[in-house]
């Protein structure tokens, strides 16, 4: 078995960045996994699903779009993974040796790695070769894509909803039009 780590909403100007780790059995129906930016919103959520019910253990972890201002972007995304790394171990059945046992490596997709108790490995595009890299993508998108929604109905004027946080045109034309969101990230700048 393989732990995947994976984040999403590097991109967006506004909101928290999430990540997922997920670990799946041997026997995981692959078939619907891909990297999440490859399916449809309605896919996502169905192999979401199915990744929740079935995964050996899952776990997802935030940073918010304060500590993304704070600590730059890269290094709230890998906090965000250490803390969805973190969440997973909690939701592992039995003792945790018996996670040092049964899964061979840690992957993440990326350049970079976060500080975890476990070796762990950076690979590109990781998101669309290894499924417990694509099931942790799903993860995080639908969890991201989902507080996006929850904050469009606090703060109906920016349409999150919509381009959950991502620099549309649109959502950029709000920002100037209204100013600041509360969940606005402040250090990434409108143009």
């Amino acid at each position: 078995m393989i732990c995947g780590l994976d984040e999403a909403g590097r991109g967006p100007l506004a909101g928290p960045v999430c990540a997922a780790a997920v670990i799946l059995p041997a026997d995981f129906p692959v078939s619907g996994l891909n990297d999440s930016k490859k399916l449809s919103a309605a896919a996502r959520e169905k192999a979401a699903m199915l990744i929740r019910n079935n995964s050996f253990s899952w776990g997802l972890g935030w940073a918010s779009h304060t500590e993304i201002d704070e600590l730059n972007i890269l290094k709230a995304s890998l906090l965000a993974m250490r803390r969805a790394f973190l969440e997973m171990l909690e939701k592992i059945p039995g003792k945790l040796s018996q996670y040092t046992d049964a899964v061979r490596e840690t992957v993440v997709d990326g350049l970079y790695v976060p500080d975890i108790p476990a070796p762990c490995r950076a690979l590109v595009r990781a998101d669309g070769q290894i499924p417990a890299v694509m099931a942790a993508s799903i993860l995080a998108k639908t969890a991201r894509d989902a507080e996006m929604c929850r904050l469009a109905a606090l703060y109906p004027l920016y349409r999150y909803d919509k381009h959950k946080g991502y620099p549309t045109k649109e959502h950029r034309e709000l920002i100037i039009r209204y100013g600041p969101s509360p969940v606005q990230r402040l250090s990434f700048t409108v143009r």
